[in-house]
């Protein structure tokens, strides 16, 4: 398999139009394409950005934006550390950087977004199957640096499920599944950079392991927080 990075003009806050860049800078997709985008410009799209100011109060869009969060004043590292959208992330994911003087916070309907990201590209490239994957960096605790994760995905199988296979020494398998939507984020992001790069779009190609679907298939991957092995930490999370 391989991956092919997608260089494009800077995408200007406070909004810009993505599919003029995707027109402009995506080459040809071919089958079973993988395309995956960075949110920050697909944020910018929508318009999803706040220009900074002395009277613009970030933590309060911080907790606006989050689903759970820990106060600055609890944190360590005086970061106000959330949950939003089944992940785990500083800031509800909003971002400085590459902001030009705002504050661009996640995109809306990340999952609906890909889904209509991805029909358009299958139309206009006649494509049977194609998946779009929506990524951002995150933080992993007790990690330094970042790695990237998906946010919103159409078009592919997130996991791939072993339970109920066996093991090299004969073992069925009980609990396994292998997330495969966020092992190609992480690949993606890093190969998309956190600095000047204009990279927002990096293509996958010839993975054979990807199973490729028409329904959406998001619920598949997450788990509610409360079910989750690492509930017990989400009890210092304040609910809103």
């Amino acid at each position: 398999m391989k991956f092919i990075t997608v260089k494009t003009r800077p995408i200007l806050p406070p909004k810009d139009n993505f599919y003029e860049i995707l027109n402009a800078s995506l080459p040809k997709l071919k089958e079973s394409d993988v395309l995956l985008i960075t949110s920050k410009v697909l944020a910018i799209h929508q318009g999803r950005c706040i220009k900074m100011g002395h009277e613009i109060n970030k933590d309060k869009i911080i907790i606006q934006e989050a689903e759970r969060y820990i106060p600055r004043s609890q944190s360590p590292g005086g970061w106000i550390l959330t949950i939003k959208e089944h992940t785990l992330i500083p800031a509800a994911g909003i971002d400085e950087s590459n902001g030009n003087g705002y504050y661009i916070l996640w995109p809306k309907n990340s999952t609906n977004l890909a889904k209509r990201i991805c029909i358009y590209l299958k139309e206009k490239f006649r494509l049977e199957n194609l998946a779009v994957i929506i990524t951002d960096s995150h933080t992993t605790p007790l990690r330094f640096g970042v790695t990237g994760i998906s946010i919103g995905f159409y078009g592919l199988e997130p996991a791939y499920d072993y339970r109920g296979k066996k093991d090299v020494f004969g073992r069925k398998l009980k609990f396994t599944k292998t997330n495969i939507v966020d092992a190609i984020s992480a690949m993606g992001v890093l190969l998309m950079g956190e600095g000047k790069e204009c990279t927002p779009m990096v293509i996958l190609r010839d993975a054979n392991f990807i199973k490729f679907t028409n329904r959406t298939t998001y619920k598949k991957l997450v788990i509610d927080p409360e079910k989750d092995i690492y509930s017990p930490l989400y009890k210092t999370f304040k609910k809103k």
